[in-house]
C-alpha cells in the first residue's frame, strides 16, 4: 500500500528591498539602549576627539556619557531654567550652551563651575557654538538677533539681526573662522561673513528652518524644516540642488556620517532616513517617540536619539568579534544533542546498515484529506487566519481536491463570505466556473452575491482584453524578429508549428475567460 503523500504548497518568493553594501552597512548595529532623562532632549553632541564622549542637553541640566556608559560620567546642572543647545569645542576641552533666561554659559569639560557668562540677549537662547578658531561664540535668540562673543574677555563683539522670526539653527564653518550659517522661522537660510559684518548670502526654504547642515567640503548644505530636507549648492549662490520629501511630520534635526558623509535625516514621525550620495534612502530606523535631536559619532561607532519623551537612544556598531563571542557563548541544550547524536556516523564497508523508518508529521488539512473528509479539509484551509496569513497554502489544498475530482462536493453548502474568497483570490479559471456552476440557481437571491459577481465579470472582461492587447504586441514582435533575422528556407510543417503554439495557448485562456463570463450574463 502506497503513503500517503502531503499536500505541496507552492511557495512564492516576495519581492523584498534590495540588499547592498550600505544597507548592510546601517544594519550591522544593535539594539538601542535607552537611557531615561528628565525631560524631552534637545541637543546631542559628540565630543571630536576619542574616546567620543557626548553630551546631552535636557531640561536644566547637561549630561556627559561615555561612549558605553549608561550613566552619566559628569553632570553641569548651574541653570535655573532650561538649558539649550550644549557644543563642543574642536578640542573637546570646552562646553558651551544657551538657556531659556537669555544667557549663555561656558564650562570646562573637568569642571562643573561655568568659567564665562555672556549676557547679551533679551530672550531664549536656542543654539550655540564654537567658531573653528576656537575663541568666539556664536549664538542665536529668540530676540531674532545673532551674536558673537569673545571667549578670553567675555565681550560681544557683533550683533546681526537680519532675520525677523527665531533663530533655531546655526552651522559654523570648519574652514573659514569668519562663517557661519543660520536658519530661522522666517522661512530663510543665511551665511554671515564677520568680515563684512552681514550676510552673503540668502536662501528660502519655505517652511520654518529646524537645523542646517554643512558637508566637509562646505559647498553643500542641508536645511531641514516642515516635511522637506533641501539640498543647496553654495558655489552656485545657493541654487537648490535637491528637494527631498520622504518624512510624513516635521523634520528636526541631521548629520553625517564619517564613511561616505551619508545624510541622516530624524522627525517627529519617529523615523531616521538613511540616504547614500544620490539622496535615495537605503535604510529606515523606527523610534518610540517622536526624534527632537541627533547625533552619530565620529566614527560610526555610536547613534545617540533624544525623544520628546525625555529618552536617550543610543545604538552601537556591532563587530565580528562581538558576533564570535556571541555564538561561542551560546550553549546548545540535552535536547540537541540526543537530536544530532549519530547524525555524522558514516558506516564501514562492511557494516549492514538497518534505516529506521522516519515519521511523517501531516498538517491537519493533511489529516483530513487522508481521511476522505474533503469539506472539513476545505473549512480548515478557508479558516480566517490561513486564508488571509498564507493563501498559498488554501489555493494548494483547492488545487488538490479539484485534483483528486471532489472539490465540488467540499464547495456545497458554502456562505457568501467563503464564495466572496472564492471569487477574487485569482485562482485557475476552473475552479471559478465550477463555483459558478454550484450556485448559478441561487445567486439572484443574495444582492450581496450579484455585486460580487458584477465585480468578478468587470475582472474578466478586463482580463480578456488585457489577453487581446499581449496578442498584438506578439505579432508587432514577431514581425520585428522576422525582419531582424537574415532569411533562410523552412520546412512548411516547422513554419505551421511554430505559428500555431503561442496562438494556441492564448486562445485557449481568451475562450475559457469569455466562457466564464458569459456564463454571468
Amino acid at each position: 500500500m502506497a503513503s500517503f503523500k502531503p499536500t505541496k504548497v507552492q511557495f512564492l518568493p516576495k519581492l523584498g528591498e534590495k540588499v547592498t553594501e550600505e544597507t548592510l552597512y546601517w544594519k550591522n548595529y544593535k539594539s538601542p539602549v535607552q537611557i531615561k532623562e528628565f525631560g524631552a532632549i534637545t541637543k546631542i553632541d559628540f565630543s571630536p576627539l576619542p574616546p567620543h564622549n557626548y553630551a546631552v542637553t535636557a531640561s536644566t541640566r547637561i549630561h556627559i556619557y561615555g561612549p558605553h556608559s549608561q550613566e552619566p560620567i559628569r553632570s553641569f546642572t548651574r541653570f535655573r531654567d532650561t538649558a539649550y543647545g550644549g557644543s563642543f569645542r574642536g578640542d573637546g576641552k570646552l562646553l558651551v550652551a544657551g538657556s531659556e533666561e537669555g544667557l549663555i554659559r561656558l564650562f570646562d569639560i573637568s569642571g562643573r563651575v561655568a568659567l564665562r557668562q555672556f549676557a547679551g540677549h533679551s530672550k531664549a537662547v536656542h543654539v550655540t557654538s564654537f567658531l573653528s578658531d576656537g575663541f568666539r561664540v556664536v549664538s542665536g535668540s529668540d530676540d531674532l538677533s545673532c551674536r558673537v562673543w569673545d571667549v578670553p574677555s567675555a565681550v560681544e563683539l557683533s550683533s546681526l539681526t537680519e532675520h525677523t522670526d527665531y533663530v533655531r539653527a546655526l552651522a559654523p564653518s570648519k574652514l573659514n573662522p569668519d562663517l557661519f550659517v543660520t536658519g530661522s522661522y522666517d522661512h530663510t537660510v543665511k551665511v554671515f561673513d564677520m568680515r563684512s559684518g552681514s550676510s552673503v548670502m540668502t536662501m528660502q526654504h519655505g517652511h520654518p528652518v529646524e537645523c542646517v547642515l554643512l558637508y566637509p567640503s562646505e559647498a553643500l548644505l542641508v536645511s531641514t524644516g516642515g516635511r522637506y530636507v533641501k539640498v543647496w549648492d553654495l558655489l552656485k549662490g545657493g541654487q537648490e540642488l535637491v528637494s527631498l520629501k520622504n518624512h510624513h511630520k516635521t523634520v528636526t534635526c541631521a548629520c553625517l556620517s564619517s564613511v561616505g558623509n551619508k545624510l541622516l535625516t530624524g522627525s517627529l514621525d519617529r523615523h531616521i532616513k538613511v540616504y547614500n550620495s544620490s539622496y535615495k534612502v537605503v535604510h529606515n530606523f523606527d523610534c518610540d517617540a517622536s526624534i527632537l535631536s541627533m547625533a552619530i559619532a565620529p566614527d560610526d561607532e555610536a547613534l545617540a536619539v533624544g525623544m520628546t519623551n525625555g529618552v536617550l537612544s543610543v545604538r552601537h556598531r556591532r563587530h565580528q568579534k562581538d558576533k564570535e563571542t556571541l555564538t561561542s557563548r551560546r550553549r546548545r541544550g540535552p535536547s540537541y544533542q540526543v537530536f544530532v547524536k549519530g547524525k555524522n556516523f558514516v558506516p564501514r564497508q562492511d557494516d549492514f546498515l538497518v534505516s529506521k523508518p522516519v515519521k511523517q508529521y501531516l498538517r491537519k488539512y493533511d489529516k483530513q484529506l487522508k481521511s476522505f473528509e474533503v469539506s472539513k479539509a476545505l473549512d480548515t484551509a478557508l479558516q480566517t487566519w490561513t486564508r488571509t496569513s498564507k493563501p498559498d497554502v488554501t489555493v494548494a489544498v483547492i488545487i488538490e481536491l479539484n485534483r483528486r475530482g471532489t472539490l465540488k462536493n467540499a464547495l456545497a453548502g458554502r456562505n457568501e463570505e467563503i464564495l466572496f474568497f472564492l471569487c477574487f483570490q485569482r485562482f485557475c479559471t476552473c475552479e471559478m466556473c465550477l463555483c459558478v456552476d454550484l450556485y448559478q440557481q441561487v445567486f439572484h437571491e443574495s444582492p450581496v452575491v450579484e455585486r460580487l459577481l458584477q465585480r468578478l465579470m468587470e475582472v474578466l472582461g478586463r482580463e480578456a482584453e488585457l489577453q487581446q492587447e499581449l496578442l498584438q504586441v506578439l505579432g508587432i514582435l514577431d514581425t520585428l524578429f522576422a525582419s531582424l533575422t537574415p532569411r533562410k528556407e523552412v520546412m512548411a510543417h516547422e513554419t505551421n508549428t511554430r505559428g500555431g503554439f503561442g496562438k494556441d495557448v492564448a486562445q485557449c485562456t481568451e475562450k475559457s475567460l469569455c466562457q466564464c463570463v458569459l456564463r454571468f450574463c
